[in-house]
């Protein structure tokens, strides 16, 4: 008995040891967002699109051979929080993550990944500065899926002028630098189509009573408002107005992107317009993807393909360059096109897509968004 305990304890060590060799073989690999906090919403979307890209990746065999091991990271949309959750990716070897949400993160936690060799791919930061400073250090290994806020301030910008021409419009952002950054692509778009603004002005993220601006707007005899800021802050403003009598024209942009919206808005968030990608949701690549993520009952919406996208990129790119190091699968990145559930993804030399797109969408009485047509 005690020779068969004996050679139970080394079995078990050899299978203990074994599990272990297999584990430290894993792909450790990360994304990273608001999972807390108001903007929880988008982190839990780019947290479903990891995983179900994982799923599926590993299930296809993994990545050169190897599978991957998921980190997530909850950086809460504040950018005190982008080095203390880059570098604990640092120390859990990770060499690739689809994140940051917000520009605010996504720029400073960059610095971190470039001086530590680990590949970004931001599903949703849209500020030029991400890659623009990127390119000007000479960095190669951060990229995004989505576009830019100057693509999407251009077309705001134009419609604003184009479709409300006599009207007078207010311009406002919530100081941070996804909202600042949207706001003022917005403006200068309009400037540039000889307009000028009746109001532009400024909120901190994170306010729950606009009844000071909103009253400055009424005031102001203000038809159109066109706000850069997150969900919770641009649907508390709307219901409010309309509780306080003031039925103005609401436009905003992508962070609205989020059923979460209407829940704080309710139904004065009627008719709101606001810029996105074309649905990804409706593209037909996609439909088996989909349909994996309707069977576990969740919506897809959002940033969710846009990150399982991100993966999708990296995964292809370190395919075709035979290996993990990152400025070899940058390479890649840089001078090929990619399949994807969101559609052909090709790269400029900055790391952005320069084949992005933005279309318009409207709230419905029905609580949802739809394209809009034409």
């Amino acid at each position: 008995m005690r020779k068969l305990s004996t050679f139970a304890i080394a079995a078990a060590a050899v299978a203990g040891f074994g599990l272990a060799q297999a584990q430290a073989q894993d792909l450790v690999v990360a994304t990273a967002g608001p999972m807390t906090g108001g903007d929880a919403i988008f982190g839990e979307q780019m947290k479903k699109g990891a995983e179900m890209a994982i799923k599926h990746i590993n299930a296809a065999g993994g990545v050169l051979g190897k599978q991957l091991k998921l980190e997530i990271g909850d950086d809460a949309c504040e950018p005190k929080q982008a080095v203390p959750v880059a570098t604990s990716f640092v120390q859990k070897k990770v060499i690739f993550v689809a994140g940051h949400y917000c520009s605010g993160v996504s720029i400073p936690a960059s610095a971190v990944y470039v001086e530590n060799n680990i590949l970004q791919i931001t599903p949703a930061s849209t500020n030029p500065r991400l890659t623009d400073e990127a390119k000007a250090k000479g960095w190669k290994t951060v990229l995004r899926t989505c576009g830019r806020d100057d693509i999407q301030g251009a077309i705001a910008g134009k419609f604003l002028s184009d479709k409300y021409a006599g009207k007078k419009i207010a311009i406002l952002h919530d100081k941070s630098p996804y909202g600042q950054g949207i706001a003022d692509e917005t403006k200068k778009a309009y400037n540039k189509a000889g307009k000028t603004e009746a109001l532009y002005d400024s909120f901190q993220k994170g306010d729950k009573d606009f009844t000071a601006l909103i009253s400055k707007m009424k005031a102001g005899n203000i038809d159109v408002v066109y706000v850069g800021s997150y969900h919770n802050e641009v649907g508390l403003m709307v219901k409010q107005a309309r509780e306080q009598g003031y039925k103005a024209q609401f436009v905003s942009e992508d962070a609205l992107v989020t059923d979460e919206f209407w829940k704080i808005s309710g139904p004065a968030g009627e008719g709101l317009l606001m810029t996105f990608a074309p649905d990804p949701v409706a593209n037909p690549a996609a439909k088996a993807v989909v349909e994996a993520f309707k069977a576990e009952k969740y919506n897809p919406e959002g940033y969710t393909l846009y990150t399982y996208a991100a993966f999708q990129v990296w995964a292809a790119a370190v395919k075709a360059a035979g290996t993990t190091d990152p400025q070899k699968v940058a390479a890649q990145i840089h001078t090929k096109a990619f399949d994807t559930v969101i559609g052909k993804l090709q790269y400029d030399d900055k790391g952005d897509v320069s084949n992005s797109e933005y279309v318009w969408y409207v709230w419905g009485k029905d609580g949802k968004y739809s394209q809009v047509k034409g």
